[in-house]
């Protein structure tokens, strides 16, 4: 186990470069499933999220093959068997996939009920709804999720409820289905379209990604392609909010600005200051932060996996600022932690109370899941004095390189060893 060691105090600046997007590449890779020849995926980000997916890929019999470190080529022919094990699923809620691949091409699939962030109770019934809508039968016993179909017949398939994780299941179950799918109230998050984009360009026949309406006509085959993932808009987000916190100038590279709007609205409402060129933003803030209300909601508005990283700029800011989390329950964990370095945050249920206050101190901190551990990371920039981040085996399931990153950006950030227990200070 290891742990982060971070002198804080330092503004952030320079420039960063983003990598491919987690939540595409973690939906592109089971997809590959449904090819019946080689695919190419490039921008792939090196996180353990992408390792676990295509570790449970190799071992089903894919052929995997690296072309560098952040390109694959995933070849799904000998793959002869639909059943993923809890010791596969556990680590990864995105191990939820490879229920819609499976059952897209075997028309059967046995998948233990995945693993990931503990943000409370994170229900499946909306990707069985449409997995039943599309002629599946469900059955979930001893911790698995059986499928079966004789064959799968497209349908219109309503969500109760926005869910990205449904949206996307069902569009890998009914892009082989006989006939037109149609899936309405949508999610839209960009790594959605991303999905469409790739399942398009082996040859599927999808539209309407992007609304809430989504249509799938169904095709017999899907072939090889080479395709990129799109930039990862939290991870831009993270570096976006770390550059305000620390009162610094980073020029944030490789990103679609449009994909940032929300997020670009609020770091304005704060006090930074935003240059948007084609494919980079220049984030930088030198005078005061100030209050500002944010609400989570699915795209395009302000995202869920941001709320930890602005409650946490938030918490240094003039005034009392209320952030409401609408996404999921249980996601205020880490305001523990914040308050430990002086931070004033009262929670009570979905909403937090945050006082702003002049600044936060150092003090020994914990990642209690993904995002949660940027806004630990964040804080720590931001703290006088030395702290030491815990758990960052969650940080590094979404973060490619972030200490080299960091580092180029002038902070003073080191991973070593969890049992080193003295802290040095001026690292870097």
């Amino acid at each position: 186990m290891e742990k982060f060691i971070i002198e804080g105090g330092i503004p952030l600046k320079g420039e960063v470069e983003i990598s491919g997007a987690k939540n595409a590449a973690i939906a592109l890779i089971p997809a590959a499933i449904l090819s019946d020849g080689v695919c190419r995926i490039e921008n792939i980000p090196n996180i353990s999220d992408v390792s676990t997916i295509v570790k449970i890929l190799y071992e089903l019999g894919a052929d995997i093959k690296y072309i560098n470190k952040s390109t694959i080529e995933i070849d799904p022919k000998n793959i002869r068997t639909h059943v993923v094990p809890y010791s596969m699923t556990k680590h990864t809620r995105a191990s939820s996939y490879f229920m819609g691949a499976m059952l897209g091409r075997f028309h059967k699939a046995n998948i233990a009920r995945p693993g990931g962030c503990d943000f409370g109770v994170r229900p499946i019934d909306q990707h069985i709804k449409g997995f039943e809508a599309l002629g599946a039968h469900v059955d979930i016993s001893g911790g698995m999720v059986i499928l079966t179909a004789d064959q799968l017949i497209g349908t219109s398939v309503y969500m109760d409820t926005v869910s990205v994780g449904a949206t996307i299941n069902v569009m890998l179950a009914a892009v082989k289905a006989k006939g037109l799918t149609v899936i309405e109230n949508a999610a839209k998050e960009p790594h959605i379209v991303d999905l469409a984009n790739f399942l398009n360009s082996m040859g599927a026949d999808i539209r309407g990604t992007g609304t809430d309406v989504i249509k799938i006509y169904g095709v017999d085959h899907l072939g090889s392609t080479t395709y990129s993932i799109i930039p990862d808009q939290i991870e831009a987000g993270t570096y976006m909010v770390a550059a305000v916190a620390t009162g610094g100038d980073v020029l944030v590279k490789n990103i679609i600005p449009k994909h940032l709007e929300s997020i670009t609205a609020k770091l304005e409402d704060v006090g930074a200051k935003i240059e948007e060129f084609d494919e980079a933003i220049r984030v930088c803030r030198s005078g005061p932060l100030h209050k500002c209300n944010i609400k989570t909601q699915p795209h395009p508005g302000f995202p869920t996996d941001m709320q930890p990283q602005m409650t946490t700029l938030l918490s240094m800011a003039d005034g009392t600022s209320v952030v409401t989390e609408a996404v999921w329950d249980n996601r205020f964990r880490y305001v523990e932690q914040l308050c430990r370095m002086g931070a004033k945050i009262s929670v009570d249920g979905k909403v937090a109370v945050v006082e702003g206050v002049p600044k936060l101190s150092c003090a020994p901190l914990k990642a209690v899941d993904l995002r949660a551990g940027a806004a630990m990371v964040i804080a720590a920039l931001c703290a006088d004095g030395v702290s030491e981040i815990e758990n960052i085996q969650y940080i590094d399931r979404g973060y490619e390189n972030i200490v080299e990153k960091l580092t180029a950006l002038g902070a003073k950030i080191k991973r070593v060893p969890a049992t080193l227990t003295k802290i040095q200070p001026n690292v870097g």
